[in-house]
């Protein structure tokens, strides 16, 4: 991974990541916190998608009241 990294590609590559993804989580965690509230994986997958629906709800309605930003 390393070796990757050093390359024009790899890091390029890379540094789309922070606009791509990491955004994502990073707000998420914020706004919700650490741990997801339920157990088990079909429990867990319910709550990630909710959590993720209210996120984007949450930039279309900040697109809609703040158009061009």
């Amino acid at each position: 991974m390393a070796r990757k990294l050093k390359t024009k590609y790899g890091k390029k590559v890379y540094a789309r990541r922070k606009v791509i993804v990491e955004p994502v989580f990073g707000q998420i965690h914020t706004r919700q916190g650490k741990h997801l509230l339920l157990r088990g994986l079909q429990s867990v997958a319910h709550e990630w998608k909710l959590l993720t629906a209210g996120h984007n709800l949450m930039k279309l309605h900040s697109y809609r009241v703040n158009p061009g930003t």
